[in-house]
């Protein structure tokens, strides 16, 4: 009989989805292989350090809610820093604070004599927020799916509330503009919102994959190692060594390493984040900033340096992100921000730092799920696919998805022993 550490167990991957894999064969005795393209650890979970600031790769929070998280993350030690929950939205130049005031009085007057939304849309809104506390997340995976739009629509939302804050919003979370996403993500993520906080590690977002590796004691990391192709027992690498394997788990993009892979090709969802150092900032609090304005470039803004960071350049970090770039790029897209960012929000930059083109932020997911069936996670004897990209795109769900994977690899080995 062999020895459980003696299996050779491949997890191709070592984003967030691959962690979470190997931390759970590490609980079941197995020390498995996490084989990376790069250099390190989270995938498109990333920050950098660039002249003393912290700039994450697109702008990304984690929502408190997830179960995963909970289950997974350790808060206290993350550091984590909380936003407000709510939103401040410009209009003429002119800054309008809404946000939930049950949840942080500050908000109640702003929200209550808000002109922006109408009096019979703020009674929605909170018909809304009480009846999807009580909805199990379960349940909310089991509805008919629709657009965002059209289940907005068919609550009883006016045009004015959709057009000023729920298109704004969302189109930053789902990096679409006509929220053509899934009603079943709409009510799971504001679900979220309302449960839990959203929040940024003190470090940045790349300390929630660290964490992960950091609790991995007998996994072995293959950095810098790319894959050319995976068949039942063996892993080609793109420079033509074969590595064995017992099982192999694709925590990625499986489609260009399966040669008779009937899957289509992943869509992605693509956006640019740009980051500027401004003198002072125009939104006080720990609030994204939004610009309900058709045909602009800046969809939200966010001053990173409204939290609490681990390191700080000494002035103000913003962080603007763009989801319809209208086919800029390079020195145009930045002129046409800091232009917007003068006219729209009467912001003055300093000095432009960094420009994130993500053609691959968001996986396009048209039927979203909230967990894998064995089936479905299953290629073949000794393959099994893994990853948000099978599920629906949150970091919630490429938890989940790299434990279930594991259980499936594990649950496979014991039927044989």
């Amino acid at each position: 009989m062999m020895q459980k550490q003696n299996y050779k167990i491949h997890i191709i991957g070592g984003g967030v989805c691959g962690l979470i894999a190997a931390k759970t064969l590490e609980d079941h005795g197995f020390s498995p292989i996490i084989v990376e393209a790069t250099n390190f650890v989270g995938g498109r979970v990333k920050t950098d350090l660039i002249e003393g600031y912290q700039l994450d790769h697109g702008f990304q929070v984690l929502l408190t809610a997830y179960p995963a998280a909970q289950k997974f993350l350790d808060f206290k030690a993350l550091e984590l820093q909380n936003f407000l929950p709510g939103a401040s939205i410009f209009k003429e130049g002119k800054e309008n604070q809404i946000g939930d005031p049950l949840r942080d009085f500050s908000l109640l007057f702003p929200t209550v004599f808000s002109s922006l939304i109408p009096l019979k849309d703020k009674v929605k809104i909170l018909k809304l927020n009480i009846q999807l506390k009580k909805k199990k997340i379960t349940a909310i995976f089991e509805e008919k799916e629709k657009t965002t739009l059209q289940y907005l629509q068919d609550f009883g939302f006016s045009d004015e509330v959709i057009t000023q804050f729920f298109k704004p919003f969302f189109s930053g979370i789902f990096l679409e503009t006509q929220l053509e996403t899934s009603s079943r993500m709409f009510e799971f993520v504001y679900k979220m919102f309302g449960t839990g906080n959203a929040a940024v590690p003190k470090a940045g977002i790349q300390a929630i994959p660290d964490q992960l590796k950091n609790q991995l004691k007998t996994t072995e990391i293959l950095f810098n190692t790319k894959v050319k192709s995976v068949i039942d027992g063996q892993i080609t690498l793109e420079d033509g060594t074969i590595l064995e394997s017992d099982f192999t788990i694709i925590a990625t993009d499986s489609t260009a390493l399966l040669s008779n892979s009937s899957k289509k090709s992943i869509k992605w969802k693509s956006c640019f984040t740009l980051y500027f150092e401004t003198e002072k900032r125009v939104i006080a609090k720990p609030l994204i900033g939004l610009l309900p304005k058709e045909n602009s470039l800046i969809n939200n803004l966010f001053y990173t340096t409204s939290l609490k960071t681990a390191r700080n350049g000494g002035k103000e970090l913003l962080c603007v992100t763009v989801i319809d770039n209208h086919g800029l790029k390079g020195d145009e897209l930045t002129q046409k921000v800091k232009s917007e960012l003068k006219e729209h929000f009467n912001i003055d930059v300093l000095r432009w730092i960094k420009t994130y083109e993500i053609p691959k932020a968001l996986p396009d997911l048209k039927e979203i799920k909230y967990t894998l069936t064995a089936t479905e996670s299953r290629y073949s004897e000794k393959i099994f696919l893994a990853g948000d990209t099978l599920v629906n795109g949150s970091l919630n769900a490429a938890m989940l998805s790299g434990e279930h994977v594991a259980l499936e690899v594990i649950k496979t080995i014991n039927g044989r022993i």
